[in-house]
């Protein structure tokens, strides 16, 4: 039987090495230089807090990695790929 893989720091870690330059960016931060799961996990709730026309996708990002976070490894590939999705959506409505 396979065991469930975990959330792990390397997998939000190669998350945030996406994106935490370009959320530090848009309130005006330094990028923090390798922030946990939940550091990066609270960089994007300052943002969605900022930014009301992305918030959305913000809102959802921010459910989406803390479940991976905190819920059963089953569903972390898919939780993470749609917070993805969702920063990714975030940053581009800014632009």
């Amino acid at each position: 039987m396979a065991v469930p893989a975990q959330p792990t720091k390397n997998t939000f870690a190669a998350l945030s090495a996406c994106f935490t330059r370009d959320l530090a960016a848009l309130i005006s931060e330094d990028a923090p230089h390798d922030p946990s799961p939940n550091e990066f996990i609270d960089l994007v709730a300052r943002v969605r807090d900022v930014l009301n026309p992305a918030g959305v996708d913000l809102d959802d990002a921010v459910v989406h990695l803390t479940e991976a976070l905190n819920g059963p490894g089953d569903d972390q590939r898919e939780l993470l790929a749609q917070a993805r999705t969702h920063l990714r959506n975030a940053v581009e409505a800014t632009r």
